[in-house]
């Protein structure tokens, strides 16, 4: 029977030969992890249990919500998971000098590889699609249960399959792409689907661009996003795994990717030769707009970072449009390298000097103020033009601020004139 990747990885996962959309299963974890938000939740009903871990290799601990600490509170999430870290002896807990945001932190560390079932604490667990994963997000209880036994229960979801073609203009990104696709379909056009993506653009897009695309499923109610691997994946794992993981990677790369013939509910194919920067407006990442469009839209704050873009790519991106030129005084630019090693690179390469020239703010790697937590909330009737993945009214801070969701390029220029605008207008 032929079947798609999503189908592929959940029948490995409970060893049948073949799984249907719809059907119930009970499914082997590869990996499980928590944050500083949702890890105590999971840790306060894994005790109940009075059981050890399954598998302390294959339990990651990342508190990225609000580091560094902001307050007492937050201090004492954190402590709450390191405790448990040492009990357990969870191998892979990151503390404070080490810790990354978590959906750019965890490919980075080999964690992850294609032909996984990854689950986290995390909406935005889909990310880790793009390594050809089946990664998804659930609650904490979910998780707990995941680690007594390494297991976890699913609904084989339906698939959509979205196939990019075109020549992209200059300045649209990953980050277009996926604003593009929620335009069109709505923010629950995949409910419980798996968004397969596919088509040339997406075969020659670098693994930075793929995270992104991933990244932003759930924000159109999917199950997960996925992306079959080829050789950019395994280009991107090569300095993350031992010799002998990539080789066999490399022989059993075609057994996971979608067959040619697998049935799909759906299936959308975009020209995207014509496609310009977007910009979702207030307050869904639906609700997108050229940016050309958007005339005259004030800023008090930029946001460049986040586990959507606050990759390499996403700092080259935005110092190219920055270097050289300085922040409107009226507007707070603060940028958010993903991990420390994005940190390090970005300083390596000179890009952290831009910013700093430009008259932007070095952050931490944190989700900070994705989420209104802290580094850059909103104050009432403030607007902010971000690289993150939501806009949900007051998602940034008061709830009478404004979030409007973008490129980096695009978040650069605006940080530069003050009000939204397309790059090539500077």
């Amino acid at each position: 029977m032929p079947m798609t990747i999503a189908q592929k990885i959940l029948a490995r996962h409970c060893k049948k030969k073949k799984v249907v959309p719809g059907e119930y299963i009970l499914v082997r974890v590869d990996l499980s992890f928590a944050n500083d938000i949702t890890a105590p939740l999971a840790i306060k009903e894994f005790q109940k249990l009075n059981v050890p871990v399954f598998s302390r290799k294959k339990v990651a601990l990342i508190p990225d919500h609000f580091t560094p600490n902001k307050d007492i509170r937050s201090a004492h999430q954190v402590k709450i998971v390191r405790e448990f870290a040492d009990q357990f002896k969870i191998k892979h807990f990151f503390p404070q000098g080490e810790v990354g945001i978590e959906h750019a932190l965890l490919p980075e560390k080999g964690l992850i590889k294609p032909g996984d079932l990854v689950i986290g604490a995390d909406s935005h667990t889909c990310t880790h699609g793009a390594l050809g994963t089946f990664a998804t997000g659930m609650g904490s209880t979910d998780i707990a249960f995941s680690w007594a036994t390494g297991k976890t229960w699913l609904r084989v979801p339906q698939s959509i399959k979205f196939v990019y073609c075109g020549k992209l203009q200059p300045w649209v990104t990953a980050k277009d792409i996926i604003l593009f696709t929620i335009g069109d379909i709505g923010v629950d056009g995949a409910l419980y689907k798996v968004m397969e993506f596919t088509g040339p653009v997406i075969e020659k897009m670098d693994m930075d661009g793929r995270f992104t695309i991933c990244n932003m499923a759930i924000e159109a109610g999917g199950k997960t996003g996925i992306i079959n691997p080829d050789d950019i994946t395994v280009e991107y794992l090569k300095d993350k795994l031992d010799r002998e993981k990539v080789k066999r990677l490399k022989e059993k790369i075609c057994e996971i990717r979608s067959d040619p013939d697998a049935e799909y509910y759906q299936v959308k194919e975009y020209d995207l030769s014509n496609l310009q920067p977007v910009v979702a407006c207030p307050h869904l990442p639906s609700n997108i707009k050229p940016v050309s469009l958007l005339k005259n839209v004030k800023i008090d704050q930029v946001i460049i970072g986040s586990c959507t873009n606050g990759r390499i790519q996403d700092l080259r991106l935005a110092a190219k449009v920055l270097k050289g030129r300085k922040v409107n005084p009226r507007v707070r630019l603060l940028i958010f390298p993903a991990t420390p090693k994005i940190y390090h690179q970005a300083l390596k390469e000179g890009l952290i000097e831009i910013f700093l020239n430009a008259g932007g703010v070095i952050s931490p790697p944190t989700c900070g103020p994705c989420l209104g937590g802290h580094m850059g909330v909103l104050a009432e009737g403030e607007v902010c033009i971000a690289t993150t993945n939501r806009n949900f009214k007051g998602r940034m801070g008061h709830p009478d601020s404004f979030v409007y969701l973008a490129n980096p390029a695009v978040a650069a220029a605006s940080a530069i004139k003050g009000k939204i605008v397309h790059p090539g207008e500077l």
